[in-house]
């Protein structure tokens, strides 16, 4: 019976395959990132691989990033989100291989049933045990396989999925540990303008009783100082907020010897990230990726919605052992053979089938649509970044030299004002510039630290997250099949 049933068996494992071939699209975007007065002139021919140590230098935050790996629930989430497809992927291969039972019974004959209340006669045992398979689709048209490649690159999508909140997540703690240190500089700012602005309080109380200043300096220099004292205020309430949104990303109480003390202090440990000149960096990006391998997936399917269309054949096959005596029940002679192959068609369906292909067409149409939008958006992302990067630095000196010349020029009108030259208002309106001024330094010092945040994530340039960038790994299809 075996004999017989081989060729069907061979059969089944040299299947072939309805899906049409998988060609990666081109690139919906550019070559190369733009180039002009806003970006900076980049000379390597692909980014190189980096992990965010090299990009994040300084030790405190990259134990911050080593504490939201371990902790961070969203990290659990997506872990569990992998076994969970990593389950659906081995469910769906199981069918590939037949499913074998086996069984057993004890069947007891009586007969010589006497009248009501009599006794009865037994009549015999038979003994049985079976083991078999039943139901067994040959897959002659590749619509199991089909579906397994779908359910394979399914799971290698959530893994990149996961690499993708892995990434936004190292990005997000060094973005919330930079913003922990602006706030301490703006705080900082504030306190110092509050000890100016009380010194000047003071002196103009001081002329006022002398009969120099008239009460309306007084007034002025009072809202200087109410000013600070509430940005003061202000400030702590954005420190504490701080704290508090990096304690949710790292998943833990922060230590506060981890927090930087000023952002010129922590955005001098950040390194630059070369962007390159070919956007083809973009296909390793973890969204990207994950975008690719559902569009793989959608790909198979048309190729299993396409054997629907065929007959499917069905194995069995049983090997029975019957005997009346139990020691007798392995003996040869109480072995007996069953073998079935049936085979179905679907005559009339009123055109399920092809409206099935046609599904899963339409479907793999709106997944290269939104690969390709996910590598435009990519693409976005990264040239706006590369924009800011071009002039960030040049604002940030602009800015530096406009707080030098505020400080001068309320020092200049300081002295005046002491000397009786000019009024309190060209003081005061002095120390407003200079409070603006030292605020804007910290807040573009702010967007140029997290510039470089913003291309590390957009760039998807960790070499820990994109182990498959251009594709399944045998490696990992093996070590999911076992």
């Amino acid at each position: 019976m075996i004999r017989r049933l081989a060729p069907l068996l061979l059969l089944s494992v040299a299947a072939c395959s309805f899906a049409p071939k998988y060609v990666r699209p081109e690139l919906p975007v550019p070559a190369s990132w733009p180039t002009g007065d806003a970006y900076l002139r980049q000379t390597e021919a692909s980014l190189p691989a980096v992990t965010y140590r090299d990009i994040f230098r300084d030790a405190r935050l990259q134990r911050l990033i080593e504490q939201a790996l371990a902790n961070n629930r969203d990290l659990r989430v997506a872990a569990a989100n992998i076994e969970v497809a990593r389950a659906a992927y081995r469910i769906q291969r199981a069918e590939l291989f037949p499913e074998v039972t086996t069984g057993g019974t004890v069947t007891q004959r009586e007969i010589g049933a006497g009248a009501a209340g009599g006794a009865f006669s037994v009549g015999g045992t038979t003994y049985q045990a079976n083991i078999g398979v039943t139901g067994f689709e040959l897959d002659l048209f590749g619509r199991i396989r089909s579906l397994n490649a779908a359910a394979l690159n399914r799971f290698f999508g959530q893994e990149a999925a996961a690499r993708a909140v892995r990434l936004t997540l190292v990005g997000d703690v060094a973005g919330a540990w930079l913003t922990y240190a602006a706030d301490r500089s703006l705080l900082a700012v504030a306190e110092q303008t509050a000890e100016s602005a009380r010194a000047s309080f003071r002196l103009t109380e001081q002329r006022r009783a002398g009969g120099v200043s008239p009460r309306s300096d007084v007034r002025q220099a009072e809202q200087v100082l109410a000013t600070a004292e509430a940005a003061i205020a202000q400030q702590r309430t954005a420190l504490a907020q701080d704290i508090n949104a990096l304690q949710l990303l790292v998943g833990a109480p922060v230590d506060p010897a981890l927090l930087a003390t000023t952002i010129e202090e922590a955005s001098a440990t950040l390194a630059e990230m070369p962007a390159g000149t070919d956007s083809r960096v973009l296909l390793r990006r973890p969204d990207v990726v994950q975008a690719e391998y559902e569009l793989r997936a959608a790909n198979a399917e048309i190729g299993a919605a396409r054997a629907a269309l065929f007959p499917t054949i069905n194995l069995s096959l049983v090997f029975s052992l019957a005997n009346t005596a139990l020691s007798e029940l392995f003996s040869r002679d109480s072995l007996t053979e069953t073998g079935t192959a049936g085979i179905t068609y679907p005559i009339f369906r009123a055109g399920a089938g092809r409206a099935g292909v046609a599904q899963t067409q339409a479907q793999r149409d709106a997944l290269l649509a939104q690969y390709e939008a996910t590598i435009q958006v990519a693409f976005r992302e990264v040239a706006d970044a590369l924009a800011r990067r071009g002039t960030v630095t040049a604002e940030l000196a602009a800015q530096r030299r406009f707080l030098v010349a505020a400080r001068d020029s309320f020092a200049l009108a300081n002295l005046r004002y002491r000397g009786g030259i000019d009024t309190y208002l060209t003081s005061l309106d002095a120390q407003r510039q200079l409070y603006a001024a030292q605020r804007s330094v910290v807040e573009t010092e702010l967007v140029r630290a997290t510039n470089l945040v913003t291309l590390y994530r957009t760039l998807g340039g960790d070499s820990q997250l994109d182990a498959r960038a251009s594709g399944p790994v045998p490696a990992a299809q093996q070590s999911v099949q076992q």
